[in-house]
């Protein structure tokens, strides 16, 4: 009996570890999207308009899994991050404009989400928000520098469970879940400019440029790690089935599905508990995520307040990683530096200085008198100009056969990934609109 017991316990053992192992840079990416900056949107969403917007998080779902698993397979295929691929066909002048215009993006980015975690920490705990981002940033950086890769990895995955707490946060208050889900499939909402623009931030904020070169980057991290394998397009048909081709691209579309479907659960989740407790309690203003948590305390209880604020700190200390090593990965590969988490700093001094200097250059913005949610708007307004140009050339690279080889786009990922880049020129499209307007 004990025996039998035991080895059931093995067996469940090793399944979860071989689930761990399949869940990897598709899992990090998609936590990675709900980011401070996200939450401040979603909780806006949902203090604004209730549930009014809770279809766009079902609405952009197979968007982000089609043009994520595009990144990553780019990656995996061609053993090279997107910016390596782009610039053996596109002009220098346009590899650097759209680098440029991710890293300022990324700053901005970096900037917004930690003044959030120093705010929300300030919240909990007390002391001063900007002695706190300090630690944040300087945590950050130290670990991406002086941690190798191998290493840092599963601290990322972990984090990822930080995000849980939006989920237990939404049973902590009282949802009128039939309403909730009626206004999700029908919502009813009156339909004008304020309301169009949620509806585009929500999309701007889900699909960002930046997880593209993260994603795409990490399978390439990951393809040389333990025993190094080659490039998918390197290897000869005839032994693809047996050396790992289709499984690969399986595992891609697997644990690139389970990252976005999770980024927009707790994205869904957000956006239901503001609209419970702060849009019920009369609150329809949201400047920031710690604004977000602060409005929820005397509304719901310290314990759901709790909850928020130190999901926006444990956020954040996975995505300011995320946003300033896309940064690094993409200035690197411009310039042919080398470009891996794995190295020592020495052997990397561009790619960890960009690293260093996105970060620095994000928390010195807090200390200027710039709003945080100016700063957010403005790396909205950036990561909307970039995305388009990069999922058009995302998807020009993952259907061309002489990049791609038999491993290039098949029609379903071809239809979804067009139809995304279509999706966000409208998005972008409509936000110049409504900022002129």
């Amino acid at each position: 009996m004990n025996s039998s017991k035991a080895d059931l316990n093995k067996s469940s053992d090793k399944r979860a570890n071989i689930v761990l192992r399949l869940l990897g840079p598709g899992l990090v990416t998609g936590a990675a999207d709900d980011d401070p900056s996200g939450i401040a949107t979603y909780s806006q969403a949902g203090a604004q308009f209730a549930y009014g917007l809770l279809w766009t998080v079902f609405l952009t779902t197979p968007f982000m899994i089609a043009i994520q698993i595009v990144s990553a397979q780019i990656g995996r295929v061609t053993g090279k991050g997107i910016i390596a691929n782009v610039k053996d066909f596109a002009p220098r002048w346009l590899v650097i404009s759209l680098v440029s215009i991710l890293v300022i993006a990324n700053t901005f980015n970096i900037a917004a989400d930690l003044a959030a975690m120093g705010e929300a920490l300030s919240l909990v705990i007390g002391g001063l928000h900007r002695e706190h981002a300090l630690i944040f940033a300087a945590t950050s950086v130290l670990l991406q520098v002086f941690v190798r890769y191998r290493r840092y990895a599963p601290v990322l995955k972990i984090l990822t469970l930080i995000l849980l707490l939006y989920v237990a946060t939404a049973f902590t208050v009282h949802i009128p879940w039939g309403e909730a889900f009626a206004r999700a499939v029908w919502p009813a909402a009156e339909v004008n400019r304020d309301y169009l623009l949620m509806v585009v931030a929500v999309l701007g904020t889900t699909i960002s440029p930046y997880l593209f070169f993260w994603q795409a980057s990490q399978e390439v991290e990951e393809m040389k790690q333990n025993r190094p394998r080659r490039p998918l397009k390197q290897r000869r048909p005839l032994k693809e089935l047996l050396r790992g081709g289709e499984s690969e691209i399986a595992r891609i579309a697997l644990d690139t599905t389970v990252g976005m479907v999770f980024s927009n659960v707790i994205a869904f989740f957000i956006i239901l508990t503001t609209a419970a407790v702060l849009n019920a309690g009369g609150v329809t203003n949201i400047r920031s995520a710690a604004e977000a948590a602060g409005a929820l305390r005397p509304l719901a209880g310290n314990l759901t307040f709790v909850m928020f604020a130190l999901g926006i700190v444990g956020t954040g200390l996975l995505a300011v990683p995320v946003l300033a090593g896309s940064a690094a990965y993409c200035v690197a590969e411009a310039f042919g530096w080398p470009a891996t988490l794995e190295a020592k700093a020495p052997d990397a001094v561009g790619f960890y200085s960009i690293i260093a200097a996105a970060t620095v250059v994000g928390l010195a913005l807090g200390y200027t008198p710039i709003d945080p949610i100016q700063m957010l708007i403005w790396s909205a307004v950036l990561n909307g100009i970039v995305a388009v140009p990069i999922m058009a050339v995302m998807m020009v690279v993952i259907t061309r056969l002489s990049v791609m080889g038999r491993f290039s786009a098949r029609p379903t990922l071809t239809f979804f990934g067009w139809a995304g880049t279509a999706l966000m020129a409208v998005t972008v499209v409509a936000l110049f609109w409504f900022s002129i307007g």
